[in-house]
């Protein structure tokens, strides 16, 4: 969708609104995210994604891997597993 191409929506009952699916593709949107809305002096609404975590980070919030930091934390708190001084050291114990 270039900068020329207009998209038009309806408002519905209580406020809501569907954009379009064009303007989700373009925009990047799915379900869920935050959408930010500001109103101009000249009174044009304007809808910006509110990226509360950088999209090229969501993985560490997914569920799943939530999961295994809890459980690392849980081995660690105990006591398990094992300290490599560097990076190296810990290349070496994978061979």
């Amino acid at each position: 969708m270039g900068a020329d191409t207009m998209a038009r929506t309806t408002l519905r009952a209580k406020g809501q609104l569907t954009l379009p699916d064009e303007v989700r593709k373009a925009a990047k949107l799915q379900e869920g995210d935050l959408i930010e809305a500001e109103v101009s002096e000249n009174g044009e609404v304007i809808l910006r994604p509110l990226a509360t975590v950088d999209r090229s980070q969501a993985w560490f919030w997914t569920q799943e891997w939530q999961a295994g930091e809890r459980e690392a934390t849980e081995q660690a708190r105990r006591g398990e597993g094992e300290v490599f001084e560097s990076g190296a050291d810990f290349l070496d114990s994978l061979s």
